[in-house]
């Protein structure tokens, strides 16, 4: 696909630098192992990239594991930030404003699948670090998928909340998942439920 024609400022020589410094210093610090890369489909498949989230390092963490570039979402907050928001454009990061149903941000991720992009969500709509609010998926990453009729893949993201302690770092792909051909909103939320029990079961 030409990430062009869904991002006009794409850089691919800012997200090739990027990519490889972070999996230098996760790969060096962290001792990060990657499983499951087999089960990626080809550039040009759409594909959501579902995973937990636990740290701010999980973005690209996951995301460094994916033999091309895919598409992301982060808080609009972050495009604000003098150098940082500049960056994170050229690299494929979209703005979604989280406390509200972000349409223009859906229109995007539309685009991206409708263009054969791969895009990383994270199905609990943020990062949990209160063991309460984890497991819980939102049926968005679900109505997208069926919407778009874009395959999943489950990523496990493992000891991501244990950097501090250095802990091995482990990113796990499971299997292609595929949503309903028919859905409605009770079809969504046990979609969603079903890639985030995926998702869990590649953790432990």
């Amino acid at each position: 696909m030409n990430f062009r024609d869904v991002n006009p400022v794409f850089s691919s020589t800012l997200y090739a630098i990027g990519k490889a410094v972070q999996s230098i210093v996760l790969n060096v610090v962290w001792r990060r192992r990657a499983y499951g890369q087999e089960n990626i489909p080809p550039l040009g498949t759409p594909v959501i990239f579902a995973a937990n989230h636990r740290s701010f390092t999980d973005p690209g963490n996951a995301g460094s594991c994916v033999p091309y570039p895919i598409f992301y979402f982060a808080k609009e907050e972050l495009f604000q930030v003098p150098v940082l928001g500049w960056y994170i454009r050229r690299v494929n990061s979209f703005p979604v404003r989280r406390k509200e149903n972000d349409v223009g941000a859906l229109k995007t991720a539309v685009d991206v699948l409708e263009h054969g992009g791969g895009l990383m969500l994270f199905p609990e709509g943020g990062r949990r670090l209160d063991p309460a609010r984890q497991w819980k998926a939102k049926a968005g990453v679900a109505l997208l998928a069926c919407r778009t009729g874009a395959r999943v893949i489950p990523v496990g993201i493992k000891n991501a909340d244990k950097l501090s302690r250095l802990a091995r770092l482990e990113v796990r792909f499971g299997k292609e998942m595929f949503p309903p051909k028919a859905a409605g909103r009770e079809e969504y939320q046990h979609f969603a439920d079903e890639i985030m029990r995926r998702i869990k079961e590649l953790c432990q």
